[in-house]
């Protein structure tokens, strides 16, 4: 199992939004420069991973000046496996799982098997909020590394 980039970039934009919140200790919006620069990725593909996830109700966008994007709900309400299945276009891990016909399909147990494992996969991603890749040591960690504030260091007059 391989999640595009498209995937990826939405999880790593829901980490950075989640680490600024948490680096502030209050919203605060960002940038898709920003986020992108961080990351070291194509402004260009990540504005459309961006828009995706403000059509999901996930990061909420302001437009003009001043405006910017940050998380639309708290973290704990972001549900890694719901953010895969959203922005995965086919999670058909074979062909005879699409619309894809396979000679075999009538007697083939593989396709039972790769079905659970794709469940498998799938039920552990949904045991997992964006909270929890955020909680811990994680959330210092993700922010030095992206060049954020970390958490508590405004509060500290750092």
């Amino acid at each position: 199992m391989r999640l595009t980039r498209y995937t990826d970039y939405a999880l790593r934009t829901l980490l950075y939004l989640g680490a600024q919140d948490l680096g502030t200790g209050e919203p605060r919006q960002s940038s898709i420069g920003e986020i992108a620069r961080a990351y070291g990725i194509s402004e260009n593909h990540l504005t459309k991973v961006v828009h995706q996830l403000g059509r999901l109700g996930l990061v909420r966008t302001i437009r003009g000046r001043g405006g910017g994007l940050r998380l639309a709900v708290a973290p704990d309400r972001i549900v890694v496996g719901a953010v895969v299945r959203q922005t995965e276009e086919d999670l058909a891990l074979v062909a005879c799982f699409g619309d894809g016909a396979c000679a075999i399909t009538p007697a083939c147990r593989l396709r039972v098997a790769l079905a659970e494992a794709l469940a498998a996969f799938l039920a552990v991603l949904d045991r997992y909020t964006l909270a929890d890749l955020l909680a811990g040591g994680a959330a210092p960690d993700l922010a030095r590394l992206l060049g954020l504030p970390e958490p508590g260091a405004e509060r500290m007059g750092m």
